[in-house]
């Protein structure tokens, strides 16, 4: 199990980020995603007032020395413009300065993994030419391995004939499986699958997320026990979970697969968001599942779901999940 450093940046409690951050360290993750344009406030997502708090910088004060093992994934593409609002790093100078950024930022000589994310609709042609770029500084060595996210398979092939394609990151999770088709082919060609959403779901593909959205789900970290009981002083175990009377989820699926998904947590004693974790990696072992967090408690019960291993019959059930 992975760890997406996102929501590290939405607390103003920087000390809280840096528990988080060791927590994740001492549970044994050894892959941390994180980008350049992961700061609040003003940042991707609507966090709390007060000095801009990017996450890069989270975990170069939380975790440096970087433990021998640690794997740091970061991702370039999404741009800040000078009026603020939102664009696209396509040229050359454009990525390098973003490579620069997050070598800056994390305090390293080396970025581990640099993924090229997509924003806008692109041709494989053009996929290719802003690869090309950051395989060059793969040349200098500044980067050692190359990524894309957000991305079609016809994506994947362009880069290939440029340099080696490591991993593909692109939105997935059981009730939203568009990307099925891609994830079965990076495993066929031995290419990691880093699915994001996997918790949330079709729910957050809206893009930034607003702030009514961000204060629900950390009010669900804040208060976990809401879901099954209380989180146990290992993380490992929960209360089991129990089924709802009405179990719907706005936009996502069936209500008989949410219900599924709420008898086999009920049966494991987990939750349902565990339940989706456990679902995501068992769908290859290419897949590596990277869940954010800015709570100690989630991120234990989020680590502690890489342990659970649903049968082949309660798989089937999740998969209807649509």
């Amino acid at each position: 199990m992975g760890f997406g450093s996102m929501r590290l940046t939405v607390r103003r409690d920087r000390e809280l980020a840096v528990r988080v951050l060791r927590r994740a360290v001492e549970l044994g993750v050894d892959h941390i995603d994180t980008a350049a344009f992961y700061f609040s406030p003003g940042g991707i997502l609507d966090g709390e007032a007060g000095e801009v708090r990017y996450a890069a910088e989270l975990i170069r004060d939380g975790l440096r020395p970087y433990p021998e093992g640690l794997f740091i994934a970061t991702k370039v593409g999404p741009d800040r413009l000078p009026d603020g609002s939102w664009g696209e790093a396509v040229t050359a100078g454009r990525l390098r300065r973003q490579v620069e950024e997050n070598l800056r930022r994390l305090g390293v000589e080396t970025l581990d993994l640099v993924n090229l994310r997509i924003v806008r609709p692109a041709e494989p042609e053009e996929v290719a030419e802003r690869f090309e770029a950051l395989a060059a500084m793969r040349s200098e060595g500044l980067i050692r391995h190359l990524g894309l996210s957000n991305v079609r398979w016809e994506h994947v092939e362009a880069a290939r004939r440029i340099a080696p394609v490591v991993c593909v990151q692109n939105a997935f999770a059981v009730d939203l499986r568009r990307h099925l088709e891609l994830l079965r082919k990076c495993g066929e060609q031995n290419i990691a699958f880093v699915p994001f959403f996997t918790i949330a779901g079709a729910d957050r593909e809206g893009g930034p997320v607003p702030r009514a959205a961000r204060e629900a789900e950390s009010e669900r970290e804040t208060r976990p026990e809401q879901e099954s009981g209380t989180v146990q002083e290992s993380g490992t175990v929960r209360e089991a979970a129990t089924v709802p009377e009405a179990a719907t989820v706005r936009g996502t699926g069936s209500e008989v697969g949410l219900r599924a998904e709420w008898r086999i947590a009920a049966a494991h004693g987990v939750t349902g968001h565990q339940v989706r974790l456990a679902w995501t990696l068992q769908q290859g072992a290419h897949v590596l599942a990277i869940p954010g967090t800015g709570d100690v408690a989630h991120l234990e019960e989020n680590v502690a779901a890489g342990a659970l291993r649903l049968t082949a019959e309660e798989m089937a059930e999740m998969d209807q999940r649509r």
